[in-house]
C-alpha cells in the first residue's frame, strides 16, 4: 500500500511502486481529469502538482509520492490560485477541445504560485511543456494575465 495526500485528504493507493502515478489517479483512484497524453513527459496533459510542483505524472512512480502532498486538477479549485487560474480560463473561453487543459492550468498555477505577475516570457517558458493541438496559446496566456490580475486584486 502506497500512502499520499491526495487533494487534501489521505489515501492509501494498493500498487507497485513503479505504476505510473498517472494510472494509479485514473485507474485505481478514479480521477480522470489528470489526462494521458503521450506518456514520455513531453505534452503536459498528465501535470498535477507533487508537494506543490508541477510534475508529470506519467512517468512518475506512484512510490516515489509515499508520504507527500499530490494535487490534481480535481482538487486545484481548494486554493485561490487554482479558484483564479480556473475562473480566467472560463473568463476567457481557452478550452477548444479541453483535453490538454488541465495539464495547462495546473502547470499555469504552478508558475502563478511562484510569480505573482508574470510577463509573456515567463509564461511562455513556465508553460513551453505543455502542448495544445488546437492552439490555444494566446488564450492561455491571457487567462493567466487574467488570473493574476484577480490574484493581485485579493480573490
Amino acid at each position: 500500500m502506497i500512502e499520499f495526500q491526495l487533494n487534501g485528504r489521505a489515501v492509501s493507493v494498493d500498487a507497485d511502486g513503479d505504476m505510473p502515478l498517472l494510472w494509479a489517479l485514473r485507474e485505481k483512484l478514479q480521477l480522470t481529469g489528470t489526462k494521458f497524453g503521450c506518456g514520455m513527459a513531453l505534452c503536459g496533459a498528465c501535470t498535477v502538482h507533487v508537494e506543490g510542483q508541477a510534475t508529470r505524472s506519467c512517468i512518475t512512480p506512484v512510490g516515489s509520492v509515499a508520504g507527500k502532498k499530490v494535487t490534481t486538477i480535481e482538487g486545484i479549485g481548494a486554493s485561490s490560485v487554482g479558484k483564479a487560474a480556473q475562473k480566467a480560463w472560463i473568463a476567457v473561453d481557452v478550452p477548444q477541445c479541453g483535453y490538454c487543459q488541465s495539464g495547462q492550468i495546473m502547470s499555469a498555477c504552478s508558475l502563478l504560485a511562484s510569480n505573482k505577475k508574470p510577463s509573456d516570457a515567463d509564461i511562455d517558458a513556465a508553460m513551453a511543456g505543455n502542448i495544445c493541438r488546437c492552439g490555444t496559446y494566446n488564450q492561455i496566456r491571457q487567462a493567466i494575465h487574467t488570473a493574476a490580475d484577480q490574484l493581485a486584486k485579493g480573490g
